[in-house]
């Protein structure tokens, strides 16, 4: 079984890209409504601020500075910045660099080990669920079966685990990370954000819950 240990500020103070990969097979731990599900982080997309790094992001919701909708990615680490998708389904990514810089860490994927009712029942209230692996595969489906929700859960903080609009959450880091993971172009962003020019996704090699890769709009001929 593997070990893994409270999140700190400190693990998550070096920028997204960097922190990324140091995510895959840690354990996002929600509680909701009294409900608790865990999650294996199998899968993930760094994603930076304007100004943070070196090389610009266009693919990021703060690529053009801080708004209402990106003010989370501006904070402290640790925090969870979840915003919501088409309309319809919530997001969460793990807010990380120094403060005053803006990056995030998207959940793109991850295998349900505690919890799986409670996570079930919250995605057939979405839609049909398939199989098991189905659960939190994507970050749609991540979203809906931690139970965290837009604009209720944006903020929540998850080095604290403090109680916020009927929800915690908590995040637990691998004590070793998987060395072996593989990474690639992010999903389903247009434009050259989409390309192997950021290659800014990171994933647990052949684990079964990692999503599909799709090209994003423009990002197959950028």
């Amino acid at each position: 079984m593997t070990d893994r240990i409270p999140a700190t500020r400190r693990d998550l103070a070096d920028l997204p890209l960097a922190v990324a990969p140091r995510l895959l097979d840690a354990v996002l731990e929600t509680t909701v409504a009294g409900e608790r599900v865990s999650l294996r982080i199998t899968e993930v997309e760094a994603y930076h601020g304007r100004g943070t790094g070196s090389v610009p992001d266009p693919g990021s919701h703060a690529r053009m500075g801080p708004t209402a909708r990106n003010a989370t990615m501006w904070g402290e680490p640790g925090h969870l910045y979840v915003y919501l998708s088409h309309g319809i389904h919530s997001c969460v990514n793990v807010v990380c660099g120094p403060e005053g810089t803006a990056g995030g860490v998207l959940l793109r994927g991850a295998e349900v080990i505690a919890g799986a009712d409670a996570a079930r029942r919250r995605r057939e209230e979405r839609g049909v669920v398939r199989t098991d692996r189905d659960l939190a595969r994507g970050p749609g489906r991540l979203g809906d079966a931690s139970g965290l929700r837009y604009p209720h859960h944006d903020g929540l903080d998850a080095i604290t685990g403090a109680r916020h609009a009927g929800a915690s959450a908590r995040l637990l880091l691998a004590a070793e990370p998987p060395a072996d993971y593989a990474s690639g172009p992010r999903v389903g962003v247009a434009g050259i954000a989409g390309t192997a020019a950021f290659p800014w996704r990171f994933w647990i090699a052949d684990d079964p819950t990692v999503s599909p890769f799709r090209w994003g709009r423009g990002a197959a001929t950028a």
